[in-house]
């Protein structure tokens, strides 16, 4: 069954909207792993507004060998303040996974991926540099990009299907359309050698359709919509209950 990486970063949002160190992002993180996650995901901005650089070595020390630490950023974005970049959190946490993200600084939240066609040359020195230090390289793609190729020759491990458009269609009724381009993308990402994620706006009502859609699903990514869940249910019931959807969707082992 696909993994379930859980973004801890609303974990952070609430902490530093008090300053402190409470909520802890650590403890979140561990309730998350005990509870069955096979990942954490993080990503940190140079504005901080949410995990900081000292967040990311302690996720990097509580995951390893116990679950995928997953570190997200843009390559792009350059070194300021306390904020290293993300090459540098990358070098000194040397997490299993880092998915490069296109977004820019004003952004609320990600809201569109990479073109391969058109960014591939641009990647390429940055997918060489990050991949001696992380696991693999993952990139963050629109549903229903198709080529593929140049990134899987860049030393690409996965794409990571940005789900927002399907999740608004899905919660409109119409999710059809959208599901077929995320469908596309997976298709391509395996034909070119590539493996899948997928992430943004997925849930507990939404989530089982795409499973169903993309069989071959490695890894989802869910944070805001897990975190608000966990406010009702609980951390560690919630986390369950993402796998259990995972587990009778897939058909797949815990």
């Amino acid at each position: 069954m696909p993994h379930l990486s859980v973004n801890v970063n609303k974990i952070a949002v609430l902490r530093n909207s008090r300053g402190g160190a409470l909520p802890s992002v650590t403890r979140a993180a561990a309730i998350c792993i005990e509870a069955g996650a096979q990942g954490i995901t993080v990503h940190p901005r140079p504005d901080l507004r949410h995990i900081h650089p000292a967040d990311v070595a302690a996720l990097s020390a509580l995951c390893r060998g116990q679950a995928e630490f997953n570190i997200e950023g843009n390559p792009f974005a350059p070194a300021r303040g306390a904020y290293p970049g993300l090459f540098e959190l990358v070098r000194a946490a040397r997490p299993d996974q880092v998915t490069l993200v296109p977004d820019a600084d004003a952004q609320i939240t990600s809201d569109h991926g990479f073109m391969p066609a058109s960014d591939a040359a641009r990647l390429q020195p940055l997918v060489e540099a990050l991949r001696r230090h992380a696991g693999r390289v993952s990139v963050f793609l629109d549903a229903g990009t198709v080529d593929l190729h140049a990134l899987a020759a860049l030393g690409v491990g996965r794409i990571e299907i940005y789900t927002g458009p399907y999740a608004a269609a899905f919660s409109a009724g119409s999710p059809a359309e959208a599901l077929q381009a995320c469908a596309r993308s997976a298709a391509a990402a395996l034909a070119a050698g590539l493996g899948v994620n997928a992430g943004h706006d997925l849930d507990q009502t939404n989530l089982p359709a795409l499973c169903a859609a993309l069989p071959r699903l490695d890894e989802v990514s869910i944070g805001h919509a897990l975190i608000g869940e966990a406010l009702y249910d609980g951390l560690a019931p919630t986390v369950r209950n993402y796998l259990r959807l995972l587990r009778s969707t897939t058909g797949g082992a815990p």
